[in-house]
């Protein structure tokens, strides 16, 4: 459960901050949110993630990203919630990710 909530908090960053200057939040860059969007945004997300996308969660400061996990700005934002968190899985991490 903590993965999704990783996940969820990225892409809400991606979100907010797509097409701004250049921030990095939780350790993840600009670049890295942009490169998780396409694989969390219906119809038709990109599956399996960028390798680039990977590698910006397994980089990420996941006790950061847990303070995004009830986010109710992901659907608003067109994030796929279940996407979202299924990221980390896909990208097969094996970084331990706190309890949320």
């Amino acid at each position: 459960m903590a993965k999704r909530q990783l996940v969820v908090l990225l892409l809400v960053v991606v979100a907010l901050f797509e097409g701004s200057r250049a921030v990095s939040v939780c350790d993840i860059s600009e670049d890295g949110l942009a490169a998780c969007k396409p694989s969390v945004t219906k119809p038709d997300p990109v599956e399996p993630p960028s390798v680039d996308c990977c590698k910006a969660v397994s980089g990420a400061n996941f006790t950061c990203l847990c303070s995004y996990k009830n986010s109710y700005l992901l659907p608003y934002l067109g994030i796929d919630p279940d996407l979202a968190m299924a990221l980390p899985s896909k990208c097969n991490l094996s970084t331990a990710v706190p309890s949320c």
